[in-house]
């Protein structure tokens, strides 16, 4: 092939920068088993593609604003932004301003990396009543993600009860219970700060349906609750045997570490704080109760039964209470959802796909959790995308892509603004980023987002963007 390999991706969060920059490969080349290596042997031009203005997805929507060190991928993403051959397109809705068929033919390779914007459903009684609402729902009005920034959240409440105990559990009942002024100090929304400043909640409740050691938190997340200013720690110790290892068998290192931790919860005096967290395990939920309105939740206590082989299993009980609360967070995963023109794996959330190939699609592709299931950290899309872009280089080297129609970088541009004048390329980006920084710096926070769409337009173009009260 005489001219670039031109590859479209969708989705400017982690997994399709990272993608972008292994097609943009930087000096030296990407590790591969231990040592660099060059995967691509020929020009590359990359365009990516968001539905939001806005770049770095969960890195700014889902990364809880009090741990700014888990947002240091965006300096790395900056710089994959700025190699040659990389260009933005923000603002445009796959679907909508181009279809999956139009990319096709437009590039010689297509990679999908648009995560899991779902999430699961308890399947009980009442959940769909206001006040019950998916963690993720809540993360993103917390990050500005102007999807959610107009969504009701009640905190008139004195107990939020969160189904689940995973980090992002952990999260969302660390944000509810950290003290304001540590809160100002960060890039969470202004109407988020505004909403807790104002909150009445004393206690989060985090329910478990397994057992402590379970847990489907970290050690590092569950370590950091201990330290919370003014917060007491709450663990329900009943299922707490004094000898795990009797009781478990031999147990590795990080679970060790994990129930030291929640036995030195358990057993630390309360001192008396306004605030407290209670991590509750073996508890399933039956019912979310009410009218139209959150007003408890219904719950049933399990037990830990061994099977004949000596297998612990979680079983329920016929013992049930109602948890006083008006406000339901179910943090219990999150999922892929359906693109129009792509197959989807139901069960699984994904598109399925072989080795980041869409079965069925030549020339397309897939990467990060619409690839393998919403699991792994922010690092875990590095080497996905590493393995998706090695399957699609290998397909260009054996010239199985089709590239009879592809279009030339400036065609694409000039039928996106066509159907999208609101477009926002890499310099509009840059323009918002530069005003959300400037106005961080003068009230002494990393960054103000902007968190309507408008705005974030009038910010790409150089206009006013910024409310005048920032909380």
């Amino acid at each position: 092939m005489s001219r670039p390999l031109r590859v479209a991706i969708v989705g400017a969060g982690p997994s399709g920068m990272y993608a972008a920059g292994h097609l943009l490969e930087g000096p030296g080349g990407t590790y591969v088993d231990g040592h660099l290596t060059s995967l691509v042997d020929q020009p590359v031009e990359v365009d990516v593609f968001d539905r939001l203005p806005t770049q770095w997805g969960l890195v700014r929507h889902g990364v809880a604003p009090d741990h700014p060190e888990k947002k240091l991928a965006q300096t790395v993403f900056e710089h994959i932004a700025a190699r040659p051959g990389f260009r933005f397109f923000g603002n445009i809705e796959i679907g909508n301003h181009v279809r999956p068929q139009e990319l096709s033919q437009w590039y010689d390779a297509v990679v999908y990396a648009v995560g899991a914007s779902g999430d699961t459903a308890m399947g009980i009684p009442g959940e769909d009543l206001h006040g019950c609402l998916a963690a993720r729902v809540f993360v993103a009005w917390y990050n500005g993600h102007p999807d959610y920034r107009d969504i009701e959240v009640d905190l008139s409440h004195e107990r939020v009860v969160v189904i689940g105990n995973g980090n992002v559990a952990l999260d969302v009942a660390r944000i509810l219970t950290t003290p304001i002024a540590l809160l100002e100090r960060t890039d969470i929304a202004d109407h988020a700060l505004e909403a807790l400043r104002n909150s009445k909640v004393r206690e989060v409740m985090l329910l478990g349906r397994r057992a402590h050691f379970h847990g489907a938190f970290n050690n590092p997340e569950l370590e950091e609750l201990g330290v919370l200013d003014g917060v007491d720690i709450i663990v329900e110790h009943g299922d707490l045997p004094d000898n795990h290892e009797a009781v478990l068998g031999e147990l590795d290192a990080t679970t060790r570490r994990k129930l030291a931790t929640l036995e030195t919860y358990a057993n630390r005096p309360l001192a008396g704080h306004d605030k407290r967290i209670v991590l509750r395990f073996l508890t399933s939920p039956i019912e979310v109760l009410g009218e139209q309105r959150v007003a408890g939740l219904l719950v049933s206590r399990n037990h830990l039964e061994r099977d004949d082989s000596g297998r612990l299993h979680v079983r329920p009980t016929s013992e049930e209470a109602v948890i006083d609360t008006g406000l339901v967070l179910r943090a219990i995963g999150y999922c892929g959802v359906p693109l129009p023109g792509l197959p989807f794996d139901e069960r699984f959330g994904i598109i399925p796909n072989v080795e980041g190939r869409v079965r069925g699609m030549p020339a397309t592709y897939v990467t990060g959790w619409i690839k393998r299931g919403p699991r792994g950290i922010i690092g875990t899309n590095k080497k996905c995308a590493r393995d998706t872009v090695r399957a699609l280089l290998a397909d260009a080297r054996s010239d199985t892509l089709p590239n009879t129609g592809t279009l030339i970088g400036t065609d694409v541009d000039r039928i996106l603004r066509q159907r999208q004048p609101h477009l926002i390329d890499q310099l509009g980006w840059l323009h918002i980023d530069d005003k959300e920084r400037a106005a961080g710096r003068a009230a002494g926070r990393p960054r103000i987002k902007i968190t309507e769409i408008d705005q974030l337009v009038a910010a790409a173009t150089g206009e006013p963007a910024i409310p005048a009260n920032h909380g």
